[in-house]
């Protein structure tokens, strides 16, 4: 079945700052991209795909990839470091999908080694030529191919990059303003601003997005022309939509998606434990988080927060 695209680069032209879902290992899977869309979310991307293996077998595809009619505008990020291989991972999704975002920042030692993630920012020509493949061979004009980077410490270097990026017709680029060594510390919002200032094609800020005055501040400090969020959007899936703390709406939302997605119940568990982190005390989340079933999960929300139709204001 092949699905209809949505052109990723109309919505740059619309002047709004795009607010989109960060790529997240375990976590930016189907039933979690449903949730952020009905949350003012723009775009959502998949979690990263190693390409190579995704290429290699019919049971990484259908496990790694899934999506349904309403996942749209999507983008499936892949870890690769051959620029063949990943044309070849783009030609594939391309009919299910709205672009492919090489991931040029996951500091992983894993990915590293294995000549992913953050250290292509050190190799500009060969993310050039990846670019390159993946635009001579999608044969859909509107299919996006960018890139998320983080910055090195000569900013410069992360300049040339974007740039070359640019030239080889890269459709927008994520920056995340650390470098690959940093974890916890500021995000580096001047580096990013100098990296939109030299650049035409579009750029995406990464990096500490918590509520929906962040995506302002950043957007007034740089003047980029979306932001991403991968942990806000974690503890706060509504977060896009204004709410300073997941609704309980939010909430009895996810149990429907996940359990009609069929959503692992350690997944499952895992993302309530996220969204009420913020909202229960130290005790209550020591119950919560020991449940060992999605029964016993649905009765502690029915029991603690009422049930759905009672209730749609904040968990508080």
């Amino acid at each position: 079945m092949k699905m209809k695209t949505t052109n990723v680069m109309d919505m740059f032209e619309e002047g709004k700052v795009l607010k989109i879902c960060a790529p997240m290992v375990r976590y930016s899977k189907l039933a979690f991209r449903s949730l952020v869309r009905k949350f003012d979310c723009d775009i959502c991307f998949t979690p990263m795909i190693v390409a190579p293996d995704f290429m290699r077998s019919v049971k990484a595809r259908d496990s790694e990839f899934t999506t349904n009619e309403a996942d749209r505008p999507l983008i499936v990020q892949f870890a690769a470091s051959d620029a063949q291989t990943l044309a070849d991972a783009a030609c594939v999704v391309a009919p299910f999908s709205d672009g492919v975002d090489l991931n040029c920042g996951c500091p992983q030692r894993w990915a590293m080694s294995e000549g992913y993630g953050a250290c292509l920012i050190n190799k500009p020509e060969l993310v050039k030529d990846m670019v390159r493949h993946v635009r001579n061979q999608v044969d859909n004009p509107n299919y996006t191919a960018s890139i998320k980077i983080r910055i090195h410490k000569d900013l410069r270097r992360t300049v040339d990059l974007c740039q070359k990026a640019e030239a080889a017709g890269v459709s927008w680029i994520t920056v995340h303003g650390r470098t690959a060594e940093e974890r916890h510390q500021p995000v580096h919002f001047d580096a990013i601003k100098t990296i939109k200032d030299s650049l035409s094609v579009p750029v995406i800020a990464n990096g500490d997005i918590k509520t929906l005055r962040d995506v302002e501040t950043t957007h007034q400090l740089t003047g980029v022309d979306g932001v991403m969020a991968a942990r806000g959007l974690l503890s706060n899936p509504a977060m896009f939509a204004g709410y300073n703390e997941t609704p309980l709406e939010c909430v009895w939302d996810w149990v429907d998606l996940a359990t009609n997605q069929g959503t692992p119940f350690t997944c499952f568990h895992q993302h309530l434990i996220y969204m009420l982190e913020r909202v229960t005390s130290q005790p209550e989340r020591k119950v919560f988080n020991s449940l060992h079933s999605t029964a016993a999960v649905i009765d502690y929300l029915h029991n603690t927060y009422g049930s759905p139709d009672t209730q749609t204001v904040g968990l508080s």
